[in-house]
């Protein structure tokens, strides 16, 4: 009888491990494609806005106020980033991600009824501002439900869904001004789409295992810091504890942040410029330049996930041997794209395809690495720091300073400061060398304190 009962719990444990095992992989499964259309919705509403830019030309703006308008996008949204990671870290990712994305759907709504520069630039600060929503939301996901083994693979796959928005932003542009029959369905078109990508995000996506009935993921996966099997992981914070204790005073994450600063700068001024350089230096056509253009950004793709793998099976969570690597590589790049004479395409479209695979490592593991520093309740406001730097200092700064270079001093002062930027970004990312071995240190310490 005694062992007919412990064969009959032995079925009911196995079953029941059957079934978390089963729940758990189909709520995985579902968060990914979940946050992976999500994420690349607010694309088309932030990346739409370049496009548009020559329409707003022929509506009355003039070069001095687009130029304005796109780097209050780019610092509004660097701002924000940091601010509601902070804010994302005590609300619902599920209503956070939906909410930020369907607001800036709305201000594009309101963008082609702009009649003045002063609420052109508010609807844009707006934007830019709904837009740091979007990233935080992600990462306290992919935190939540992914395991410190997998996540570098796992954020990795994620973060090329703004790759491939990138890539189907212009064709959905066009497809807006077909409908609408005006310019202004660059924005009424990938707003509608965005706001039924939020209603999808809204419908699909949970909370956090907890709160599905779901052991945490240290449980899940047998992935605990140090093997340190303890039940407060899922203790929430306050927001002095998330600042103070494991943002502010984190040298390690001080030293991501200026890494991203430089990272920034090389990823959007090689992004940026390429079509000018190319057409006034290289001799290229327009046409050709596009094609440079959608290589550089696709490139990055295969980069990004190969590196994610790396970091987790090679380097065993250690995000700063790839990256600054990755870096490093970057200016040898570089420096055969600026080297390179005139008339020599393939090796014009090799290099900026070979900076295309690279740069977005550092870009995409600098994130991950935020994310390893500090516990996961804080894992939002850790990558929107690490954000604020790289779009304020490094999207917005740079972007005024390297156009004023260029107009200055030319296009070997543009290269010096990118092979600049180059150099101090690998020096920065190489102080995190080992930083995930402090990071298991930090939590076990951050675990005895509580």
């Amino acid at each position: 009888m005694i062992s007919m009962l412990k064969k009959l719990n032995r079925k009911s444990s196995f079953k029941t491990q059957e079934s978390t095992f089963c729940k758990y992989e189909k709520l995985r499964k579902q968060l990914m494609i979940s946050i992976f259309i999500g994420y690349a919705g607010y694309y088309f509403v932030r990346k739409n806005f370049p496009l548009a830019a020559p329409y707003l030309l022929q509506e009355g703006f003039d070069t001095a106020q687009v130029g304005i308008l796109m780097s209050v996008l780019s610092a509004s949204y660097g701002i924000s980033k940091f601010l509601m990671g902070i804010v994302s870290d005590k609300s619902s990712p599920r209503v956070f991600l939906s909410v930020g994305i369907i607001l800036s759907a709305v201000v594009n709504m309101l963008l082609p009824l702009a009649d003045s520069f002063k609420f052109m630039l508010f609807l844009i600060f707006l934007n830019g501002y709904f837009q740091g929503m979007g990233w935080p939301a992600c990462g306290k996901t992919l935190s939540h439900w992914f395991s410190d083994g997998e996540r570098g693979t796992k954020m990795c796959t994620w973060n090329i869904s703004h790759n491939l928005a990138n890539g189907i932003i212009a064709p959905l542009t066009v497809v807006g001004i077909a409908i609408f029959g005006s310019w202004k369905g660059i924005f009424y078109f990938p707003a509608v789409t965005a706001i039924l990508i939020g209603i999808f995000c809204f419908i699909f996506m949970r909370e956090d295992p907890v709160s599905c009935g779901l052991p945490p993921i240290e449980e899940y996966k047998n992935d605990y810091y140090c093997c340190a099997k303890v039940d407060n992981r899922e203790r929430e914070l306050s927001v002095k504890e998330i600042l103070f204790k494991y943002i502010l005073n984190n040298k390690y994450l001080w030293c991501l942040a200026f890494a991203n600063i430089f990272v920034y700068i090389v990823r959007y001024s090689i992004l940026d410029w390429c079509a000018v350089y190319l057409t006034t230096v290289k001799g290229l056509s327009q046409n050709l330049t596009n094609w440079f253009y959608f290589f550089y950004e696709y490139a990055g793709i295969p980069g990004v996930i190969f590196a994610g793998k790396l970091s987790d099976i090679t380097f065993k969570g250690r995000r700063g041997p790839v990256s600054t690597m990755s870096m490093l590589l970057v200016m040898l790049a570089v420096m055969v794209y600026w080297m390179n004479p005139a008339g020599n395409y393939v090796v014009d479209i090799m290099a900026l395809f070979i900076t295309g695979l690279l740069i977005y490592i550092p870009v995409t593991l600098i994130g991950v690495a935020a994310i390893d520093l500090v516990p996961k309740k804080a894992a939002g406001a850790a990558g929107g720091f690490t954000g604020l730097f790289g779009y304020l200092f490094g999207t917005t700064f740079g972007g005024i300073v390297i156009g004023k270079s260029i107009q200055y001093y030319g296009w070997t002062a543009f290269f010096m400061i990118i092979i600049s930027s180059c150099v101090l970004g690998t020096l920065f990312l190489s102080l995190t060398w080992n930083i995930h071995n402090r990071d298991r240190y930090m939590e076990n310490r951050y675990l005895e304190e509580i």
